[in-house]
């Protein structure tokens, strides 16, 4: 038998056309997956309260008003379970949750336990171009504040601490730390306008932005540790208030 006709050679061959059965499977496309879009859509909703909590749903019925089969939306609501946005009842449906005071704290301290240190990393190792994706997004934030729009400053803070996150090496944390934001979300509380401007938000990002074009990891690690902090006391207690108005 000759190299060429080896068995060896027959499996591996990439050629265009080489012998053998047709997997069947399909082409992917380009396009996002179906179920990606429904769990942004469904996300998106409960954020927004547009799927208010307390509220109960059944899979047929979301898949009905979202023109879709019911798999997808099953898959989302088992990721936004995970997430701890929904719970699954036995015989009922889905429950759409509210985060509790209790949830905000084990919520931030995990996220002061993982973005700070992320943070200092991020700061010791961040390239010029991440810099300069960095100082985009806070100048992104600043047109929002000026313009008095939270929704989309939320928006670009949130890419903010992303990028940060992103630039540390470590993808897995910065995805997980960016789904307990909305566990936050869900509440429907904000410090904006009440415990703090929307320039004094900015000005938050852009004391940590700071100390990582010095290049002082330590001074952003803590610039960004404060940050979460002040956010979290501010939270706290404004939804303590609100429970006791008196």
């Amino acid at each position: 038998m000759t190299a060429s006709s080896s068995p060896e050679s027959a499996l591996v061959s990439d050629e265009p056309g080489a012998s053998g059965p047709s997997t069947g499977l399909a082409r992917i496309g380009a396009r996002p997956s179906r179920a990606r879009e429904v769990l942004e859509v469904i996300r998106s909703s409960v954020v927004n309260g547009d799927l208010v909590p307390g509220s109960l749903h059944s899979v047929a019925e979301l898949a009905d008003d979202l023109g879709v089969s019911r798999t997808p939306v099953r898959e989302a609501l088992i990721e936004l379970a995970s997430r701890g946005m929904v719970r699954f009842e036995r015989n009922r449906g889905v429950r759409i949750l509210q985060t509790s005071i209790h949830d905000l704290e084990e919520i931030f301290e995990i996220r002061r336990m993982l973005e700070v240190p992320a943070a200092r990393r991020a700061a010791a190792r961040m390239t010029p171009a991440e810099v300069r994706g960095l100082r985009g997004r806070l100048a992104s934030m600043e047109r929002a504040a000026a313009a008095g729009d939270e929704s989309r400053l939320w928006t670009h803070d949130r890419a903010f601490h992303h990028a940060l996150l992103l630039a540390s090496g470590n993808r897995r944390l910065a995805e997980y730390v960016d789904t307990l934001r909305d566990m936050v979300l869900v509440r429907g509380v904000t410090t904006a306008g009440r415990g703090r401007s929307l320039e004094a938000i900015v000005a938050e990002h852009r004391a940590v932005l700071e100390r990582v074009e010095a290049g002082d990891a330590e001074g952003a690690a803590a610039a960004l540790g404060e940050h979460i902090g002040r956010t979290f006391d501010l939270l706290v207690a404004q939804e303590q208030a609100a429970a006791d108005p008196a």
